[in-house]
């Protein structure tokens, strides 16, 4: 048997399994699948030597490839990290049990009941690259969700990720589900990948891509089945006329500089040039100070000195510390600044004028608008879900942070009497 077909017979396998195991997850109760989270947290702590140990590999050789300070900040765990990762399962085991929920209900006159009620979706494939803490954020969310789930995380992430999904497994083990509920890719050819974007013979349900730009547009325009993805995060940070300075240099400066390698890292900062004079020196320093570069236009170059912004610097996702800045004439300006250049993902309104940061937030169509509140807020920890599979930047089913309730669907469970139609 070639490679290629090895390959093929083993991604089949991998497919047929994680379909088998979807019933067992999806009819199991909702406290055997606490127990089961609860047991996932608890493994994660109990093998935290065996998996930083994993990861140490992983981070030794990417820093032996040379690979970007901010690709190994993604990679990297430590003990807190990893306590971070295990507290988010915990979260995740807290949340209400999403499956069965009725989320309507209504009779209709000839005394048919009828209701919308949540289900599982099914086969989650998730693609990842080298956040290996995505192993265990997925899985939990996907499993409280009623779904089954398979992973395949990047080349660089392996030890990392299989030491995580072994501890996954070993907790489905525990409780009595079937350990097949999470499966780990084991090959890091890239042809496993084309297999799963089309669809293991109907064995997967939805693709969660979550990496690079190219590795969320292959997926985008490949898969044969639906996608979940956001494929940038190019966030905007509008500081209007109206904003308090001191929060206004707060907010820029985390919204930029608290992580500069997540997705909901301010990549623009747009500002009234009303107020420009006075403030952007003040923002500058303090973004300066931290070590971002800046990029400006020629209005934000003749008040505070930094490099000149290329047509696309706007464009641009740095995932580094750097931004680009903008002067504007108002509200309308930046609404139409960032339906231009923006990705669709997550904006920031500074204002203290309710009526602009309403307009603000009805006018801008991204997955998340935030009033006064930095855009690093673009979290599924911080929503509340326990977590994030990813961020949908797309209109159908789901977006914006893609947690447990985002990833079941619903049917119509209509209850009669002997009713015919006539």
């Amino acid at each position: 048997m070639s490679d290629m077909s090895a390959l093929e017979t083993q991604m089949l396998e991998l497919g047929q399994r994680a379909r088998a195991a979807r019933r067992a997850v999806r009819d199991a109760d909702g406290a055997t699948r606490t127990a089961a989270l609860e047991a996932m947290a608890r493994r994660l702590r109990d093998t935290a030597p065996e998996i930083l140990r994993a990861n140490a590999e992983d981070v030794a050789r990417a820093r032996a490839n040379s690979l970007a300070e901010s690709f190994i900040d993604r990679l990297a765990l430590d003990e807190a990290r990893l306590e971070g990762v295990a507290k988010g399962v915990d979260v995740v085991a807290a949340l209400p049990d999403p499956v069965g929920a009725t989320l309507s209900e209504w009779t209709r006159p000839n005394g048919l009941r009828i209701a919308r009620v949540r289900t599982p979706i099914g086969v989650i494939g998730m693609i990842f690259e080298s956040r290996p803490n995505v192993a265990a954020d997925a899985a939990a969310l996907a499993l409280r969700a009623g779904n089954t789930i398979i992973l395949r995380g990047g080349s660089d992430s392996a030890a990392s990720v299989a030491a995580i999904g072994e501890a996954l497994r070993g907790a489905l083990r525990e409780v009595g589900l079937p350990e097949d509920a999470v499966q780990i890719v084991p090959s890091a050819d890239r042809a496993a990948v084309g297999m799963m974007l089309a669809g293991l013979d109907g064995a997967i349900d939805v693709i969660v891509p979550r990496g690079g730009k190219s590795v969320v547009a292959r997926v985008q325009n490949e898969a044969r089945v639906p996608v979940f993805a956001h494929l940038e995060g190019i966030c905007h940070t509008y500081v209007h006329a109206a904003a308090k300075p001191h929060e206004a240099i707060a907010l820029v400066v985390n919204a930029k500089m608290r992580r500069v390698s997540v997705c909901g890292s301010t990549e623009t900062l747009l500002i009234d040039r009303e107020i420009a004079p006075a403030l952007l020196p003040k923002i500058a320093a303090a973004l300066v100070e931290r070590g971002c570069e800046l990029r400006g236009d020629d209005e934000a170059r003749a008040i505070v000195e930094m490099n000149a912004a290329s047509e696309e610097d706007w464009s641009t996702e740095y995932l580094a510390p750097i931004l680009s800045v903008r002067l504007i004439g108002g509200v309308d300006d930046a609404i139409a600044h960032i339906a231009k250049y923006g990705s669709q993902h997550t904006e920031c309104i500074v204002t203290e004028d309710q009526a602009i940061g309403d307009k603000f937030l009805r006018e801008v169509d991204s997955a998340i608008v935030l009033h006064n509140a930095s855009t690093q807020f673009a979290d599924g920890g911080e929503f509340g879900f326990g977590g994030e599979i990813g961020i949908a930047t797309g209109r159908m089913h789901a977006r914006g942070p893609v947690g447990a309730e985002q990833l079941t669907t619903f049917k119509y469970v209509v209850r009669g009497t002997g009713q015919i139609r006539p």
